[in-house]
């Protein structure tokens, strides 16, 4: 009976020392794994989000440190966070190692906009968190969802454009939108370009899109749709003219996070529209 206790004691010691180390107070630098680290249930870890962590609701209601490329160390710091989750696009590279100089623990996830670096942000989130649920059904299901929405685009000729300075910019190779288009099966008329650029009228009429996709804000930047409909840029393509033009949520659309199914299928719903 006795080595039975004292087997309980030592159990129970074990299991309030591991709790004791798990991270209580949670920074997150990234619109994308604040909405992982809320999906695992832990969201009441989190005491400060970037600028861009917009979902869910109550991720806007926490302290914010800032754009996650470009974040304040102070106002991190500042949150005493034991705990600091990024991912290799937050930066500058020397804020985040100021952070670790400061003694704070600070982890970074890929935030590549594929299926495996969506794995490994929920398994590394998980993981970094000390929780029981590790992600894998999550990631499972996500993969069970999209599975049967991949390609279904029919290679429609789509220019993904963002307005966020009053200007266009449409988006080429190596950017989380050209990876919902290649998800959807849509052909993006600017694979020939890598990373975002300015798009000028004479070229977004000579590319001809059938389907123009761009972002809430973007469209909110421009004056709202019908003043983007006119839009040098815009006016003028197939797109415009068939009214083709599919508008989203900036984190759905680009987050590649636990929502990727259902960005997947509005982007689809828009893209199959009838022409009007």
């Amino acid at each position: 009976m006795k080595q039975l206790f004292c087997a309980l004691w030592l159990g129970l010691m074990t299991t309030l020392a591991h709790a004791a180390d798990l991270p209580k107070r949670v920074v997150s630098l990234g619109g994308p794994l604040t909405e992982v680290i809320y999906a695992l249930n832990a969201g009441d870890r989190l005491v400060g989000v970037d600028a861009s962590s917009l979902y869910p609701a109550a991720a806007t209601k926490l302290p914010q440190v800032g754009y996650y490329r470009a974040f304040s160390v102070e106002g991190v710091a500042a949150l005493n966070p034991d705990l600091i989750l990024a991912t290799d696009q937050a930066g500058p590279p020397a804020a985040l190692k100021q952070l670790q100089s400061l003694g704070k623990r600070v982890i970074v996830l890929p935030g590549d906009a594929t299926l495996d670096a969506l794995e490994q942000r929920v398994h590394g989130v998980a993981q970094a968190l000390g929780l029981k649920d590790d992600g894998g059904k999550m990631v499972a299901q996500i993969r069970q969802q999209i599975a049967p929405l991949q390609g279904k685009a029919g290679g429609l000729k789509t220019l993904l454009v963002m307005n966020r300075t009053g200007k266009l910019e449409g988006a080429g190779t190596d950017t989380t939108a050209d990876a919902m288009l290649q998800l959807a099966g849509a052909k993006n008329v600017l694979a020939a370009q890598k990373g975002y650029k300015p798009l000028s009228a004479e070229a977004a009429l000579l590319l001809a899109p059938q389907a123009i996709v761009t972002t809430t804000m973007s469209i909110t930047a421009s004056g709202g749709l019908e003043a983007f409909l006119a839009l040098p840029g815009v006016a003028g393509t197939p797109a415009a003219k068939a009214h083709r033009v599919v508008v989203m949520d900036d984190l759905l659309l680009l987050g590649f996070g636990p929502r990727l199914p259902e960005s997947l299928r509005t982007l689809l719903a828009g893209l199959q529209a009838p022409a009007s």
